[in-house]
């Protein structure tokens, strides 16, 4: 059964254990405040007063589970949970991407953990998913993120990428709508970007368009701001164009850069940037008109 339930809403081990608990503890919060909404209204749970208290905890319940979700961090799997719901209720259909939908295809080269956080909001969403996940390297961790969440992946030859079709037929097949770079290391060719014009979108781990360009990345970023003297640094999430770390800008955050800094620990700081900003930020995105 546990198993089926994990297949079913995607989620790990972890996550099914915190969301079963979320429902229980979420029911027997809804039951308590149902017992003490009707001792405020002076009616016994008997007789007529079971219909009353049915109608209260059925409307305490979505509400006590959202607020124990968010005690247990589980606030993203049952937003998408009660709208789905919801949408039943309506008679509305809920099985997968309509063509509303946004279907996104992760692009990383390495360990994933950016593409994990996104896995995890998105995992149970009602209008977003991650369809694929893309890797110039066979030995990726965030293969085994995608794997654990149960999305396909695709490795990918950095010829054919760079100088072929840039395996458009293939994102196309799997009807992906927008591509998120999430610590890719090869450039974006026009091939693709013409393709999904607009719809690229990648986090840069500095203050763009400081410290951007060709051979900007990882350590290599933060050295650089450390090298400047630069008071404060953060991460620039922005739309794909032709250039390295070029295109509109969708959100910004900054941290400071303190005396005792070396490249780890700033990266340390602008990585929690990224987890905390990079999904919500592609959800604002696909999601506001």
């Amino acid at each position: 059964m546990f198993t089926r339930l994990k297949q079913k809403w995607k989620v790990t081990n972890l996550q099914l254990v915190l969301v079963l608990c979320t429902f229980a503890i979420g029911g027997s919060l809804c039951g308590f405040l149902g017992r003490k909404v009707m001792g405020l209204a002076n009616l016994e749970v008997n007789g007529w007063g079971i219909l009353v208290y049915l109608v209260v905890v059925t409307l305490l319940w979505p509400l006590c589970v959202l607020a124990v979700s968010l005690l247990l961090g589980q606030f993203s799997f049952f937003r998408g949970y009660l709208l789905r719901v919801w949408q039943r209720m309506r008679g509305q259909k809920t099985g997968g991407p309509g063509p509303t939908a946004h279907n996104l295809a992760i692009f990383a080269s390495g360990s994933g953990s950016n593409a994990e956080k996104i896995m995890a909001h998105f995992a149970n969403h009602p209008h977003i998913r991650v369809g694929i996940v893309v890797s110039n390297n066979g030995a990726a961790g965030v293969l085994l993120h995608a794997q654990r969440y149960g999305i396909p992946t695709l490795i990918i030859d950095k010829n054919r990428f760079l100088t072929g079709d840039a395996y458009v037929p293939h994102l196309q097949e799997a009807g992906i709508t927008a591509v998120v770079l999430a610590g890719f290391l090869l450039k974006v060719p026009l091939t693709l970007i013409d393709v999904f014009g607009g719809k690229v979108v990648n986090i840069h781990p500095a203050l763009l368009p400081k410290h951007g360009g060709k051979g900007m990345y990882g350590k290599h970023v933060h050295e650089a701001v450390l090298a400047q003297g630069d008071a404060s640094s953060g991460i620039t999430i922005h739309l794909v164009d032709g250039q390295y770390d070029h295109g509109p800008q969708l959100f910004s955050a900054t941290c400071a850069v303190l005396p005792t800094d070396d490249a780890g620990t700033l990266a340390q700081r602008v990585l929690e940037l990224e987890h905390r900003h990079y999904a919500p930020t592609i959800e604002r995105w696909l999601t506001t008109p």
